[in-house]
Formats: C-alpha cells, structure tokens, sequence
C-alpha cells in the first residue's frame, strides 16, 4: 500500500464534561467528507493510523482519538482514576461527533469492536451520515470456539481480579492484549459478557434497548469469520438491537478472499486494503447532504 504524505496534526479535544482528550486529525488534500473512528477497546488510536491515512487520501477529513483513560488521554496512574465505560461514548465519542461535523459535508464514522457499541449510545448518533463497522459482538464468551471460551474465561474469573485487586486496574498490556484499561471499564466489561446479548439483558440498564431502537442511519456491520472474539453469530445477537436502521451484515471469509487471517484485528492492518476500499466506496453511494442532530 503506497500513499503519499498526508498532512496530520495532534488535537486537544474536550469531552462533553470538560476531559481533555488527545485526538490527530489527518488532512484530506481534496476534501469531500468527513471521517470518524471509533476504536476498541483497549486500542490506542495510533493503531488506526494507516486507514485515517488511507481514507484521508481518498478524500476522507479524519478523526481518530484517545478515550480517557486510553493512550495520549490517560492520566498518569490508572489507579484510582474513576469512570463509566460508556463515557466513552456518551461523553468522549459524542464530542468528537460534534467537533469534526462539517457545515458542507457529510459525516461518516466507522468502528471497532466497541465502537459498534458506542453508535447507538451516542445522543447525537443522526448527525452521522452512514456508520460501517468491523468486529463488532455481544461479547459473551459462548459465542466463542471453545479454545477461546476457555482464555476468556480464565481472564474473566482469574487473571483479572488477581491483576485489579494488586494493581487497581486492569494490567493488559502485560498479556499483550492492548492498553492498561481503567477498573471500572474492566467490571462493567465482565459484567456485560455475562450475557448473550451483552448489556441489553443486564437488569442494571434499562431503556438501552430503545435507545439503539432509534438509530435511523444506514449501518454495515463487517465481521470475518475467524474473528474468535466477535464471530458472526455474536456480530448478529448485538447488532438486532439496530432494529429501526437499514442494516446490512457482511461476513467476511479472509482465507477465500485472500486476505489472510484477520483475527479481531486485522481489518485496520494494511493487508486489508481491499476491505478499506469496499468501505469508503459505500460511503461515497450515501446520500451527500450533511446531516443534523
């Protein structure tokens, strides 16, 4: 994948309740749309960097960032450091929806895992124009081929109380699974996963159903096939939710298709051009005219 120098700078970005968050905007030299990613869990944003880049070149303005308690936007110990895992969406996501909205031109997001999660959450999902996300699932291990069922488990009922009871928060990156994540993210992550449908059946969250049952912006929702984590029966019990949104499911076989192995993160390696193409060339059918809240 060749792309050309494409102009990027590093942002200060306030979340709703005042947090600063460290977002980079990369610079379309022809501007026709704006771009925003919604990353994983755990995922710094610099992970992202080669598709903003690609996208940019394509004439995609894009946004990445850091939610709090992640990368450039965490403090400088985690423990003791207080949060909501949804303020990632409901506070820091819905800021950066603000922010990078265009008078002129329409604005598409894509994610990441959680980042499907976070669309339905956001209090001004309709200003976005179309959403296309990758590895998006209910998170609940029983989805899972069983060799991953029994890692994830391991995680959930063992390393993770014995690395947040030590540490006060869960130390990931010493399992090369991704950034420290702050503990509250962690217990409501293990809670959650308790659940075929994730935090939909959760007793302790009414009203989410609804919510993501006013959704009315288009979504794809991309899920390959070796995905242990988000396979696509797990990408099919969260995204139901989406029930007022024309929605498209794609499943993604990376061996027939040559791509390769994929995993829960491959989709944003650059082997995966051709799915960034198939993407951007969805966006680019939508409807143009910039949307409102």
């Amino acid at each position: 994948m060749n792309t050309p120098n494409i102009l990027s700078e590093t942002l200060e970005l306030p979340a709703l309740d005042g947090y600063p968050l460290t977002a980079t905007l990369y610079h379309a030299p022809e501007p026709m749309a704006q771009l925003l990613i919604a990353g994983a869990t755990g995922v710094p944003q610099g992970f992202y960097r080669r598709f903003a880049e690609y996208a940019a070149q394509r004439g995609y303005s894009t946004l990445t960032l850091d939610y709090r308690g992640v990368g450039q936007s965490k403090p400088a110990s985690l423990r003791g450091f207080d949060m909501d895992y949804l303020d990632w969406a409901h506070l820091d996501l819905a800021a950066a929806v603000d922010q990078h909205s265009h008078p002129q031109r329409p604005l598409y997001m894509v994610g990441h895992s959680f980042g499907g999660h976070a669309f339905g959450l956001l209090p001004n999902h309709a200003r976005v124009q179309g959403f296309y996300t990758f590895g998006t699932g209910a998170g609940w291990h029983g989805w899972m081929p069983r060799a991953e069922q029994i890692r994830v488990l391991a995680m959930w009922r063992l390393i993770g109380p014995l690395m947040t009871r030590v540490q006060g928060y869960l130390g990931w990156s010493r399992l090369g699974m991704g950034e420290d994540l702050p503990l509250g993210v962690y217990r409501q992550w293990k809670r959650w996963c308790r659940y075929p449908r994730y935090f939909f059946e959760d007793p302790q969250m009414p009203g989410l159903s609804e919510r993501f049952a006013r959704v009315g912006t288009p979504i794809v929702a991309a899920n390959a096939l070796d995905d242990l984590w988000a396979p696509p029966a797990s990408r099919d019990a969260f995204m139901a939710a989406y029930r007022g949104a024309p929605y498209q499911a794609r499943t993604i076989d990376s061996h027939a298709s040559g791509l390769g192995a994929i995993g829960h993160m491959g989709y944003f390696r650059p082997a995966a051009q051709q799915l960034w193409d198939e993407t951007l060339d969805w966006f680019a059918q939508l409807p143009s005219q910039p949307r409102t809240a």
